[in-house]
């Protein structure tokens, strides 16, 4: 899935969120692919102080200063992709893998990516030519996974349980307040914009553009 920017002549040209309706939690809005699935947004609770729990959304925070707890928020996580925290360059991401899927063969040409695993077990495949992916492992909690810019990679689930884990993107690569519930919405979200080669080609705005109305 490369990100590519478009130029300023259509720089608010995002495919992403056409007739997508918004739902503002907060500072920023929240993209949903269906009017019926605002409860659906993914919530996580942890130990705030001794009034008890607190509810935290799981949506954006960036570009502004944040911290979480990274294990709760990723296990927690429902959605295929969740964009939690977007600055001009860097990105954070959850993600849920669902039994017997995978995020999808795919590489950044110009975008060096970090995920780590925080519950399940699965398999990345990597290399340079999508048709011989000679680097593998196996995966499981806490396993980290570098993937280097220009390099086709995968990471499938190979547990009975979702794969839970988060992407790190540098510099970053969805728009701003990115969800997808599901693999499939993601798929559609990036449809339509392909090369000959088949390849996935993201327009947009740059990451500075995304954030700099926000700080």
């Amino acid at each position: 899935m490369y990100y590519i920017p478009y130029g300023y002549q259509n720089q608010y040209r995002n495919p992403y969120y056409v007739n997508v309706p918004t739902y503002n939690y907060g500072t920023h809005p929240v993209y949903l692919p269906y009017p019926n699935e605002k409860e659906q947004v993914n919530r996580f609770n942890y130990l705030g102080t001794s009034k008890g729990y607190r509810t935290t959304l799981l949506k954006d925070y960036g570009p502004r200063p944040f911290a979480v707890n990274i294990n709760e928020a990723s296990i927690q996580n429902n959605t295929y992709r969740t964009a939690l925290w977007t600055g001009p360059h860097l990105q954070v991401t959850l993600m849920s893998i669902n039994v017997g899927e995978d995020i999808g063969l795919e590489i950044h040409p110009d975008t060096d990516q970090f995920l780590r695993i925080e519950q399940g077990q699965g398999i990345v495949k990597m290399g340079k030519n999508k048709n011989k992916l000679n680097f593998e492992r196996n995966l499981t909690d806490d396993s980290a996974i570098m993937v280097p810019s220009g390099t086709w990679h995968n990471v499938i689930n190979t547990g009975n349980t979702p794969l839970k884990l988060y992407s790190i993107y540098a510099p970053p690569h969805h728009p701003f307040g990115t969800v997808h519930i599901t693999k499939e919405d993601a798929m559609a979200a990036e449809g339509g914009h392909r090369r000959g080669n088949g390849n996935t080609v993201v327009y947009g705005r740059t990451p500075d553009e995304w954030v700099q109305s926000f700080w």
